[in-house]
Formats: C-alpha cells, structure tokens, sequence
C-alpha cells in the first residue's frame, strides 16, 4: 500500500473509496493530510459525474480516523494556526458533503474528535460492532471546529447534541443506532464490506434518481420549506418521463400480464 496519507480510488462501478491512510497514528491528520483529503475531496467534485458513491474508511483494523494529530498540530499554538487548519478542514467537509452522490463512513474503529467530525459529515454511517465515534473535542478544552456542532444539532436536535458534547465520550454502536448517528451496525471487522455492498446496491439505481433522492432531502435541509417542497415537485416530472422510470414500469406490466 502506498505511504501517502491519504488513499484515493473508483472502481469499475463509479465508486470512489478514499482511505485515511496513516495507521501508525491511528488515522489521525497532521496538515499533510488534511491537505491532501481536502486535494482528494476536491478531485472527487471534479468528478462528480463518474461516480455514484463515495466510501471513507481507515487503513488498518483499529481506526477510522483519530482526529487532528495532536503530535504535530501541538508545534501550532496561535489562533492564527487554528484558523487555518480549521478552515481547511472545515472547507473540505463543506465540498465533501455537498457532492451530489450518497456518501458513506466505513467506521472501522476508533472515530473520535475530529474522526467523528468527517463521520457526520457522510451521508451515512456503517459502524463496526466494536468501532466507537465521539465527539470529545471538551476533554481538550475545545469545541468542534469543522463544522460538526452544526450537523450534531440537525441530525439529533438540540438537547440531545447538547449532551453529546458535554459528556464528551466514545459512544457504543448500539449507542450511536438509536441516536440516528449509524445506519447500520456491521459484524467485527466488515464495516467496509458492509458499506461496499450498500454503494453496489446504490450502483444498480438510476443515477438520477439516487442525485435526485439527495438533493430533494438537502434541500429539505438547506432551504425553506416551502422551497423545498417546490424543489421535490420540480424533480419528480422530468424522473417520471425518463427512460429508466419507462422501462421499469414496463417490466412491471409485462410480470402483472404473464400466467
């Protein structure tokens, strides 16, 4: 495996799979690899319309991100410093979760601080049985930088998110399943397969339609609700005269009419 920090690849179905590459550190980023995810985020909205799905996973069995690499991020003590690095990565997240295809965390181990930070930036969340997310930013006197305080609230509301960051521990997957912070517990060691799986069945869907399916809920998101309403109705025309919706009503007339 190569030794850059942070891996990048798309498979023959258009999945792309970036890999938090540095397990020596349990996945952590130093600025090296902050720059290179957010180089590897912004190769992935370059080619946006090659791909279908988006998984994030950590090299090696214990990790899938420890956050910032407090072993160098320490040399970088100023306000000044933590602007930088903050915008970077909170940049990066900002690009990532706005790709107009479903993207889905591999959490394979350890995803604490900022590791839970790009976790909740996904779309969605497959969690080894054994892996723990948290956002313990407050046991360093900090507070999520990336931009994870805000999707924390949206994703399990106020009080709840509130809680979260004041308890500031890992959270079991059974945990992180009721809260709506995983989608899926996978068994010891399968997160990815798991998630492969999930991005093979998004593969077999019309590419329009899974675009549509997120841009319809971001909008429910981002926009006020009547707008969002008006987008969902926007969309639906033009999917119900296209040819996959076509052809599979077909199919569906041809089973209803045979013996």
């Amino acid at each position: 495996m190569s030794d850059a920090p942070i891996l990048l690849e798309i498979d023959h179905d258009g999945i792309a799979i970036l890999t938090f590459n540095r397990p020596q550190a349990r996945n952590a980023l130093n600025l090296a690899a902050m720059r290179a995810f957010s180089e590897a985020v912004e190769t992935l909205q370059h080619s946006e319309d090659q791909i279908c799905a988006v998984i994030l996973t950590g090299a090696g069995t214990d990790s899938f991100c420890a956050g910032g690499d407090l072993v160098e991020l320490a040399g970088k003590p100023t306000e000044k410093d933590a602007r930088n690095f903050i915008t970077l990565m909170g940049g990066a997240l900002r690009q990532l979760e706005s790709l107009p295809v479903p993207v889905i965390a591999a959490i394979n181990g350890y995803a604490l601080g900022g590791g839970s930070e790009i976790a909740i930036a996904c779309d969605v969340r497959i969690v080894d049985e054994s892996a723990q997310m948290g956002f313990v930013q407050m046991k360093l006197a900090l507070t999520p930088g990336w931009g994870a305080g805000q999707r924390l609230l949206r994703t399990v509301g106020y009080a709840r998110a509130l809680d979260i960051l004041l308890q500031a521990r890992p959270m079991s997957p059974p945990e992180l399943l009721a809260l709506g912070l995983a989608s899926q517990i996978a068994p010891s060691g399968k997160a990815f397969t798991a998630a492969m799986a999930y991005a093979r069945q998004i593969a077999t869907y019309s590419p329009e339609v899974v675009r549509a399916a997120k841009q319809l809920l971001w909008a429910g998101l981002t926009q006020p609700y009547d707008a969002a309403l008006k987008l969902e109705r926007d969309v639906f025309p033009a999917l119900w005269a296209a040819e996959p919706h076509l052809n599979a009503v077909a199919k569906f007339l041809r089973r209803k009419t045979q013996p």
